[in-house]
């Protein structure tokens, strides 16, 4: 190994892939072992989840650096995911109504990065154009499989992703629609 590419081992000694220098610069490896941890997490009890967000816009072709891995999962299994990262939790599972936000959700973090589990049994976000909050239907037989941080995820699908963005309207998400738009 050079110094432009790096290995990752994971749990029982499986290799993440060989990256280059500037996927860690970018944070692509401390955003790839937090992915890798919660999809883990996921698959391992058969819960499904759904990635929206950044991650997702990314999937799309938004170029911005990560903040955080954000993503869904059904209400009933909710409880199950926060007690399974129980060791990881940074802000506790609790109804909360913020930046544009209204949900239930847990925030854990590993190696540094903030993953957003949301359960979507009722989430609502505020539709700054018409200034209400609105349902957020969260349908999981809606996605595309994306190879994304060298895992296959399940992305909410582009045409869903535009819509929330473009309700929310917020900085971040004028940029992503903006990048979505341009790589398509």
């Amino acid at each position: 190994m050079n110094k432009r590419t790096a290995a990752k081992v994971g749990r029982n000694g499986s290799e993440f892939g060989f990256y280059t220098a500037s996927f860690f610069a970018k944070g692509g490896g401390v955003h790839h072992l937090a992915a890798q941890w919660i999809v883990g997490l996921l698959r391992e009890s058969n819960i499904p989840f759904l990635i929206c967000g950044g991650l997702a816009a990314k999937g799309y072709g938004s170029k911005r650096e990560l903040n955080d891995i954000d993503l869904f999962v059904p209400g009933e299994y909710f409880s199950s995911v926060v007690q399974a990262g129980q060791a990881f939790v940074s802000k506790t599972a609790a109804h909360r109504q913020e930046e544009g936000w209204d949900l239930t959700y847990v925030q854990f973090k590993y190696e540094g990065i903030k993953v957003e589990v949301g359960s979507a049994n009722g989430p609502r976000i505020f539709d700054a154009g018409r200034e209400t909050w609105v349902p957020l239907d969260i349908d999981f037989s809606r996605h595309a499989m994306v190879r994304l941080l060298g895992l296959e995820l399940p992305l909410m699908l582009k045409e869903d992703l535009i819509q929330y963005k473009s309700a929310l309207s917020r900085p971040v998400d004028v940029d992503d629609i903006r990048a979505i738009y341009d790589g398509a």
